[in-house]
């Protein structure tokens, strides 16, 4: 190695760390997560209300986390660093705050703030009392100057959460199908907070084009599109082929469906609905509405750009069956995103969250039911987002019954810990052959190790990030669609 290169590579690590991307995915959930999550579940109401109340709601406002602190058998507060959580076996947590309110017939009568929980702090990170710190300041709260962070303590033991390989959600992956009808299948996973909804599109021997998702199972294409508010002129449109014949066969087989909700009633008579027309019609529409393509939106006004997005969806299905597009390469790096620390927690925090507020809700009405009207504050139990959050990260066991999500850190040697802190695993079964995903590919060049990863039934599904890789943080599409705009951008209406 040359001088130069030594100096740039050493100039590299005075700026970056190693765990760097972590620390900035678990920052962006602390500040913007937490937050977003919060909106997702705003308002609660029960189901059970005292009988002169006409309505109640309990409002979710401001959520916020300070930094780790302990509080000692006196009920004294004050900062604790790693090293004390490690001695006496505590977790390194900090405290979460929220705002909540409660409405009575659309009046505010109550606010305060109250701590809901305690949540585990990544070392290093912006919340961590380590954070800024110099080589000397470390040294005098017990720290190795350098140690990199990236990791947690709960109850006393280094924990490392791993990073998961997984399909990037949203993006339609047309492949050839290996069982079933269909020759090929076109698949997409669309994700939007809670919402995680597969959706699959398949052309069977009738030669028509067929949409499954959730509890809508084959539901024909243009069906879906005419529900939504698109004419046989509209589809023809957005589909954009220069040869419509496939397209023009679908229209032909359903040209007496004419109105919107003539096409929403034929869904639910497909679905099985047998209700009255109009609870019908309102049921898929709340359906189409809350579970089809999620991450376009959740309402009324979305459904046109959900008629554009299946249209081209269907093209590119049409595109890939006939062999003038490529199948999708599910191994290409451009597919793949990988959740990091404070994406693994989004989740973790997202699920226990409603459990709290499940919590809450039938404390409120048992209160209720016994003739009495309880204070919010009454209602809410801090320790069992806690106790939910640290049992998920000292056992491993994650939302989805994934395991091993959390593990303790490996501290055999510097390297063995660098090398753990950038695993990334894969979710698929280590006992399937998966000849494909368990290759090296050219795109893993510069972004994974080619030569770190284990013997044995989990070659190629564990593996470890490059020295000098980072990974990016996802971005608002709001924020770049409007920098788009001012570069010139034209949106076609």
């Amino acid at each position: 190695m040359n001088n130069r290169t030594e100096a740039l590579i050493r100039t590299y690590f005075t700026e970056h760390s190693f765990v760097q991307s972590d620390i900035e995915s678990f920052n962006a959930f602390i500040e913007n997560e937490l937050q977003a999550i919060i909106e997702e579940n705003k308002e609660v109401e029960p189901t059970i209300i005292p009988a002169n109340i006409e309505e109640f709601k309990i409002r979710l406002d401001k959520i916020w986390v300070t930094k780790p602190e302990i509080t000692e058998a006196d009920g004294s507060r004050r900062q604790l660093f790693p090293t004390e959580a490690r001695l006496r076996k505590i977790s390194y947590a900090a405290p979460i705050f929220i705002e909540i309110s409660a409405h009575i017939n659309g009046i505010q009568r109550e606010s305060f703030k109250t701590q809901i929980g305690n949540m585990p702090i990544m070392l290093k990170s912006k919340y961590c009392h380590l954070n800024g710190l110099t080589r000397d300041e470390l040294i005098k709260k017990g720290e190795d100057p350098d140690d990199v962070g990236g990791y947690f303590i709960v109850n006393g033991t280094e924990k490392v959460l791993i990073k998961i390989e997984d399909l990037a959600a949203n993006v339609l992956n047309v492949e050839k199908a290996t069982t079933g009808i269909s020759e090929y299948v076109g698949k997409i996973f669309s994700e939007k907070g809670s919402y995680k909804i597969p959706h699959t599109i398949e052309r069977l021997k009738d030669g028509i084009f067929y949409l499954t998702f959730t509890r809508v199972k084959r539901i024909p294409v243009v069906y879906v599109l005419k529900s939504l508010g698109f004419t046989d002129e509209d589809i023809v449109k957005n589909i954009g082929l220069s040869d419509n014949g496939e397209v023009l066969i679908n229209l032909y087989e359903h040209i007496d469906i004419k109105e919107v909700e003539e096409a929403q009633d034929m869904i639910a008579k497909k679905m099985g609905i047998t209700q009255t027309r109009e609870i019908r019609i309102e049921r898929v529409q709340d359906i189409l509405d809350k579970y089809l393509l999620p991450h376009v939106g959740l309402e009324e006004k979305h459904r046109r750009a959900k008629a554009e997005n299946l249209a081209r969806y269907l093209r590119e299905f049409i595109l890939v069956s006939s062999g003038q597009l490529p199948v999708a390469d599910k191994d290409h790096y451009a597919n793949k995103r990988l959740k990091m620390s404070g994406d693994l927690l989004g989740d973790l925090f997202r699920v226990n969250l409603k459990v709290l507020i499940g919590d809450m809700l039938y404390n409120f009405q048992r209160i209720v039911k016994r003739g009495k009207f309880p204070s919010i504050k009454v209602i809410i139990r801090d320790k069992l987002l806690t106790q939910r959050i640290y049992s998920a990260m000292a056992t491993g066991v994650w939302i989805g019954g994934r395991k091993g999500v959390s593990q303790r850190m490996d501290r055999m040697n510097f390297l063995s810990t660098l090398s753990h802190l950038q695993r990334v695993v894969s979710p698929l079964s280590s006992t399937q052959e998966n000849f494909d995903a368990r290759s090296l590919h050219s795109t893993h060049l510069g972004r994974l190790c080619p030569t770190e990863t284990p013997e044995g039934g989990n070659i190629g599904l564990r593996k470890n990030l490059a020295l000098l890789a980072s990974v990016s943080q996802p971005l608002d599409e709001e924020v770049v669609v409007t920098k788009l705009k001012t570069l010139g951008l034209e949106v076609s209406q």
